[in-house]
């Protein structure tokens, strides 16, 4: 399979067994992938043409361990389209995305090897086979079975070439996000349109500009750059200007999403009746915890109502603070963020410009750093002058003990070529079967950099790299045998659980106290500034939870539509939001034309939900840590990592949550978090 013209065909001699970035163009991608999916299929006729009776060793593990020179060129790809895609990576990502459904069809609708494994799991209950090995073979017969495996003739084909164009679709709605975030900028040319940025965010915009060789200051559509300047800006009409634009994104003329999500949504409940379920939401559900729609209505439902009276309450605070500063009290969607700011600094004393310089980038790597080693043993070593994809991005050897376990890459830093938001992901999934595999792991934010001092980081910033880290230690900490079990590969309301959890120790005050230090005179954080900022925490959460709780709602009201061939989404979108009631000045985190979770892959569809569905199981385990009075409690780390961080899908998640807490996990401890307790 060598090809010494191509190194993605080689074999790679890097640090770690790294993908060889410096070498890789992006022409070598398609011929690469042309050998790799041969080869590939050849490894499953093989294993679908072997004359012995088919077991779990010759089938089950087997398969499992087959493809691996393909899954290492496929994360090397999917990765770089995500983290650093110039227009000539886009092409080829827009060329590669139906093959690479295509061969994904092949393979789960091979007649020959599904028999086999059909076989096996047969005979699963006579079978002597661990816990993980049952695990194993139900995940790979349901995904063989979800994927098509048991339809026949036209119904077969229909199938495969739905999931080719679905590729397809998805690949264009998320290019077309990245466009329209690469391709706007507001420009600030005057003092006075800098009016109430504080110094981090001017130095942020002066940057944005110079990346785009624009003279002065810019405002992007980054996340980490709108969302600021919509909560400082002074200037009524330009926070105007950016939020429109930033909620715009997916409909401009030239790439207009909303044609692509109907198609998406029709082609996703044809696929769903093909299966034979009555909608798309419950062919998703059916292989999440939750199980149904009816379930996730009951638990959004618990939080929407009181949700918005908590937003009400708000909402009148802004109106008292907007008379008081002689701004119009008719509060529009681009004053939340600025007036919420002004009460909070009011209400909890707290001034952005105190608070930032105790929390730099550098230090709170270390407080995360540090939590993991005293949960989990585990050190983060850095190392440097190892060839990576951009200057920006970072690495740490992982270890424990003496031994390394795995490969921590940090890419921290918003750039015009990097898709938005926060992600984790890998480069290679811990295995021990077909031969020991360290995890590589990628964590991914889009903090605005700074280039004459640290970065500065907001407190949400900080709960953002925690939230992101508890994702990595999944992946970094997995303890499993099969890389189909390995890591993240959970059920979507069960992956974010490990992520959010690691959240609440960004909020321990002995954490803060021992790394939150000012960063020019490595003071530690004052316990009243502190006491402050964590009492502002629960500022707020109406609109926070009115905004996500809307987008998941209105996510599963369109997976639940029996024909949505003829929808309007502007329309539907709009429809939906009279029905529940969102208040017009929140609306909705991701309007539907720019709703990347759910339209740039399938991965959150009809699953949007599942960030709050994690929060109940977050809120209930680290609720364990309080109770023990010990947010490091040895006997509870060790057992969080055996049943959560380690065990990837190696066991049922509701049996692995019960076996860490000890009951199933209840609601309440969430709406107590959130202020919404009916206690």
């Amino acid at each position: 399979m060598t090809d010494h013209s191509n190194p993605l065909l080689q074999d790679w001699q890097t640090p770690y067994q790294l993908p060889p970035f410096a070498q890789i163009r992006y022409e070598h991608f398609a011929p690469a992938f042309a050998v790799l999916f041969k080869h590939h299929l050849g490894e499953i006729d093989a294993l679908a043409d072997n004359p012995a009776a088919p077991t779990f060793d010759n089938t089950v593990a087997a398969f499992d361990a087959a493809g691996a020179n393909l899954d290492r060129v496929r994360l090397t790809f999917e990765n770089l389209c995500a983290s650093e895609a110039p227009p000539e990576l886009q092409a080829v990502e827009r060329e590669m995305a139906p093959l690479l459904a295509e061969h994904d069809s092949k393979v789960a609708m091979h007649a020959g090897f599904f028999a086999r494994l059909d076989a096996v799991h047969q005979q699963a209950a006579a079978l002597e086979l661990s816990e993980e090995q049952h695990r194993l073979l139900q995940r790979l017969h349901t995904d063989f079975v979800r994927t098509g495996a048991t339809l026949q003739g036209a119904a077969r084909e229909r199938f495969a070439a739905i999931a080719t164009r679905l590729a397809d679709l998805h690949t264009q709605f998320a290019q077309n996000i990245l466009a329209d975030e690469s391709t706007y900028h507001l420009p600030l040319s005057s003092e006075a349109d800098l009016a109430g940025l504080p110094d981090f965010l001017r130095e942020a915009a002066r940057n944005a500009a110079q990346e785009r060789g624009v003279e002065g200051f810019v405002i992007t559509l980054s996340r980490s750059l709108v969302e600021p300047f919509l909560t400082w800006s002074t200037r009524r009409d330009l926070r105007e200007t950016a939020w429109r634009a930033w909620t715009s994104r997916g409909e401009t003329p030239a790439r207009d999403n909303r044609p692509l999500a109907r198609e998406i949504l029709t082609l996703r409940q044809e696929q769903a009746r093909l299966l034979g379920y009555e909608s798309f939401a419950d062919y998703a559900l059916s292989d999440r915890m939750a199980g149904t729609p009816s379930a996730v209505d009951e638990l959004l439902g618990q939080v929407w109502e009181p949700a918005k009276a908590s937003v009400e309450r708000e909402r009148q605070a802004l109106v008292a603070q907007a008379a008081l500063l002689g701004e119009p009290v008719e509060i529009e969607p681009w004053d939340w963020r600025y007036l919420a700011e002004q009460v909070r600094a009011a209400r909890y004393a707290l001034d952005d410009a105190e608070v930032r310089p105790y929390f730099s980038l550098d230090a709170m790597l270390a407080a995360m750093f540090d939590c993991a080693e005293r949960l989990f043993g585990v050190r983060f070593v850095e190392q440097t002058g190892v060839p990576l994809y951009h200057p920006d991005v970072r690495l740490w050897e992982v270890r424990r003990g003496d031994e390394r376990v795995g490969v921590f890459i940090g890419d921290n830093y918003a750039r015009p070529n990097k898709q938005g938001g926060a992600w984790m992901s890998i480069y290679r999934r811990q295995k021990r079967n077909g031969g020991r595999a360290e995890p590589v792991v990628v964590n991914n934010n889009n903090f605005s950099r700074v280039d004459d001092g640290p970065t500065l980081l907001g407190f949400d910033d900080v709960r953002t790299l925690f939230h992101e880290f508890g994702h990595g230690l999944h992946g970094l900490l997995s303890d499993v045998t099969y890389g189909r079990l390995s890591g993240t590969n959970v059920p979507r309301d069960y992956v974010e659980l490990p992520s959010q959890l690691m959240e609440n120790w960004a909020t321990v005050p002995e954490v803060l106290m021992k790394h939150a230090r000012h960063v020019t005179t490595g003071e530690p954080i004052p316990a009243a500034l502190l006491e402050r900022i964590m009492a502002a925490q629960a500022f707020n959460k109406g609109f926070e939870t009115v905004a996500y709780t809307s987008s998941a709602l209105i996510d599963m009201a369109l997976h639940l539509l029996k024909d949505p061939s003829a929808i309007d989404i502007a329309r539907f979108e709009t429809e939906q939001r009279e029905r529940l009631g969102v208040p017009r000045e929140v609306g909705m985190r991701h309007r539907l034309p720019h709703f990347g979770h759910v339209f740039s892959g399938s991965y959150y569809a009809a699953g949007y939900y599942v960030y709050m569905w994690a929060e109940v199981l977050e809120a209930e385990a680290f609720e364990a840590f309080e109770e023990a009075g010990d947010a490091f409690d040895p006997a509870l780390a060790d057992k969080l990592r055996r049943y959560v961080y380690s065990a990837g899908d190696s066991r049922e998640p509701g049996a692995a949550f019960r076996a860490f807490r000890g009951r199933d996990p209840r609601a309440e401890p969430m709406l107590r978090k959130r202020g919404l307790s009916r206690s």
